[in-house]
């Protein structure tokens, strides 16, 4: 069991999500924000293996302009010995890493724009986990999309999109559950269909779930991940108090994560903190799981 959080670290001082205006697209300013953006992901990475955080969800933004037609650069391979240096350390500390584009990368849209948009995005995504040298337990997670008016229709639209997908992204991709649209047992239906593994989202599921109790749904997803796709993923946060329902909690519930751990046992999960706070709950958590038998030392 590895515990991490997602995307930036706030007690360092940089960001790997630098980015710029479209207006200001030049291939030098291109080439020094990806620069700085990889050298704040290796600053990072090393910070959270130095504390035992061995899950990390890299940001979407860290190559700007990845999939855009306005970028020709053949950033791969201009930066490739970066990217190897960052592989080597994730390997070499058997770090887990994720990805997660944003919530406009729809497979399933009625649009064919979005569709193509969203595919080439995912291209992108795949293209930095190969290019680090990362084995197919680096996933690239997506949720299931819209309902457009006909949810049998939409979850059709996805499996006949996933099918047609590049090799190189359908090896990597995981389908989370959502928390209003598609449950984790949709989210199950889809994987018995086509074999998508499903990424399961304990909050989400507290939100909007079929009515499978947490410890049930947890087990029916862990059993879509095969030997080739790691250990499953599990996405953890809780209800920020006060807040529309769905909104993430700032700092970690001790007391609620301590239940979630009991309830979880012994199935063996990887557990992404989706807080506000970042690695300063990822801190608190480690600490309260330091005697579970299922975390990596």
């Amino acid at each position: 069991m590895r515990i991490g959080y997602p995307c930036v670290n706030i007690g360092l001082g940089c960001t790997s999500a630098r980015t710029f205006r479209l207006r200001s697209w030049s291939p030098e300013r291109f080439r020094s924000t990806v620069r700085e953006n990889l050298a704040c992901l290796s600053s990072t990475l090393q910070f959270n293996i130095d504390h035992g955080l061995l899950f990390f969800r890299i940001t979407s933004d860290l190559i700007p302009f990845a999939s855009h037609p306005v970028n020709e650069i053949d950033w791969e391979v201009e930066f490739s010995g970066s990217f190897t240096e960052i592989g080597d350390l994730i390997r070499e500390s058997r770090m887990r890493i994720s990805m997660h584009p944003d919530q406009f990368t729809l497979i399933n849209s009625p649009d064919g724009g979005v569709t193509a948009r969203s595919i080439a995005e995912l291209a992108y995504h795949a293209a930095v986990l190969d290019a680090m040298g990362l084995d197919t337990t680096a996933k690239i997670q997506i949720h299931a999309g819209g309902v457009y008016g006909d949810k049998a229709s939409a979850m059709e639209r996805f499996l006949d999109r996933y099918r047609d997908l590049p090799v190189a992204i359908r090896r990597r991709l995981v389908v989370e559950n959502d928390d209003r649209l598609y449950t984790a047992a949709e989210c199950c239906a889809l994987n018995q269909a086509c074999g998508i593994p499903v990424l399961f989202d304990t909050f989400h599921h507290e939100c909007n779930s079929s009515g499978e109790e947490m410890p049930e749904a947890l087990a029916i997803c862990a059993r879509t991940w095969g030997r080739s796709d790691g250990i499953p993923m599990v996405d953890y946060s809780s209800q920020k108090p006060g807040a529309r329902k769905g909104a993430h909690t700032h700092a970690i519930d001790l007391a609620h994560f301590r239940a979630f751990l009991a309830a979880s046992r012994p199935r063996d999960i990887d557990i992404m903190l989706e807080i506000k706070d970042k690695e300063k709950s990822a801190l608190l958590a480690r600490a309260e799981a330091a005697a579970d038998p299922r975390l990596t030392a």
